[in-house]
């Protein structure tokens, strides 16, 4: 660490500090005093961070050194000795290292992965600012081969979550080292749109009635409540409350950690409905003294990989419905509460979304006549108004001028 110290001969404040492996002194023509210490020890810091970032020019600080002939940028670089930007492995670190207080351990494990994976493997020996948009795109073509353990290729959802931490150390690294990010202007690949397959009700009934009675009550409350895998898996007891007829959803289950939910917007109230009510009663005489609502036999949280493998498809396959991943559940509550003529605005609200418009944007095409904008509505009215007996002529005429 640098430091601010007095010559003795002259009483002058001066920096003491390393770089590059020397020890560098340089002298100011300010008095030894508390107040041009203090000014002195701001610009040591701000030195220090330069040398740990590798932005630091000596001769821009000390432009009349003998030390600047040697030490600048310049001269470095002359000497190939000095590089403009730090190589992207060693700002990743620090940018790592910065970010992730701010995220949770499920986000933390998953941006390291794309770091050591993906990111620094192709890129990690290239300076920040020297990669180019043709690198981004490179790189980002080079993903589309990478197959998973499973033999399949990476879907263009995964391929942009990667994408997301270059491109924002990137434009960190632009905004600190002042060069224009080569990644402005290069869009996210587009992501088909969500797969919604609902179940009818009538299946909905079938699936519940044939299911291992120990998934009964799981699956009931999936069906009717919409709640996400996460969320039903990792429900308390402490957040049903009977009194009340509601599931609050305020914690979520994240590779076997319960955490908080994602947004304001998921945590929730659910109301229970009367078959969600009478199975969380059941499952209550069977897990009630647990903490989780739905557990195994010694008390820890679902695996939904084994539920889903061992449970949920073979009992699809047994009734001859067409496999589909148990979150279609959750599209299945939306479609049903939408055919049943319930507000929007609370079912956007029991499913954890901000508004509608959601709603309306992937569910509709489910519901015969949901929003009205077929024309249906509009020739019943007429319909029933031509064939009502008591509408006179003058209403007649009105109904006539409003067409």
């Amino acid at each position: 660490m640098g430091k601010i110290v007095a010559r003795k001969e002259t009483g002058k404040l001066c920096f003491d500090f390393r770089y590059l492996g020397k020890r560098c002194r340089e002298q100011t023509a300010l008095d030894d005093t508390p107040t041009n210490r203090r000014k002195l020890m701001k610009i040591m810091e701000k030195i220090e961070a330069e040398i740990t970032l590798d932005s630091f020019d000596y001769g821009r600080y000390f432009p009349n050194s003998s030390r600047a002939e040697t030490l600048s940028k310049r001269a470095l670089k002359l000497q190939g000795g000095y590089r403009e930007t730090p190589l992207l492995c060693e700002f990743a670190e620090t940018w790592f290292a910065e970010k992730e207080i701010e995220w949770r351990n499920s986000q933390i494990k998953t941006v390291r992965s794309s770091l050591d994976r993906h990111i620094l493997p192709q890129l990690g020996e290239k300076e920040v600012g020297s990669i180019t948009r043709a690198d981004i795109l490179e790189f980002r073509s080079s993903l589309a081969k990478v197959t998973t353990r499973s033999g399949k290729k990476l879907s263009a959802s995964r391929m942009n979550h990667i994408m997301t931490p270059l491109r924002m150390m990137l434009n960190e690294a632009a905004d600190r080292f002042e060069f224009s990010s080569p990644y402005r202007g290069i869009k996210s690949l587009r992501v088909p749109r969500t797969d919604v397959e609902p179940f009818t009700l009538e299946e909905v009934w079938r699936i519940i009635d044939s299911v291992r009675p120990d998934f009964r009550n799981y699956y009931t409350v999936r069906f009717f409540t919409g709640m996400r895998t996460g969320e039903i898996d990792g429900l308390p007891w402490a957040n049903v409350d009977f009194s009340r007829r509601q599931i609050l959803v305020k914690e979520s289950l994240v590779h076997g950690e319960v955490v908080d939910t994602k947004t304001d917007g998921s945590s929730r109230a659910i109301d229970m409905s009367e078959p969600v009510y009478q199975a969380l009663r059941a499952q209550q005489r069977v897990t009630g003294a647990q903490r989780l609502v739905f557990c195994n036999r010694v008390g820890n949280a679902l695996d939904h990989q084994n539920v889903t493998k061992r449970v949920w498809y073979p009992l699809l396959d047994e009734l001859e419905l067409s496999r589909r991943r148990p979150y279609q559940t959750r599209h299945t509550a939306a479609t049903l509460w939408l055919a049943a003529g319930e507000n929007p605005e609370w079912i956007a609200r029991q499913m954890g979304h901000t508004t509608t418009e959601m709603l309306f944007r992937v569910y509709s095409r489910y519901v015969p006549n949901l929003t009205r904008q077929d024309g249906s509505a509009f020739e019943a009215m007429l319909r029933n108004a031509q064939q009502d007996p008591d509408i006179n002529e003058e209403d007649s005429e009105e109904v006539s001028h409003a067409r």
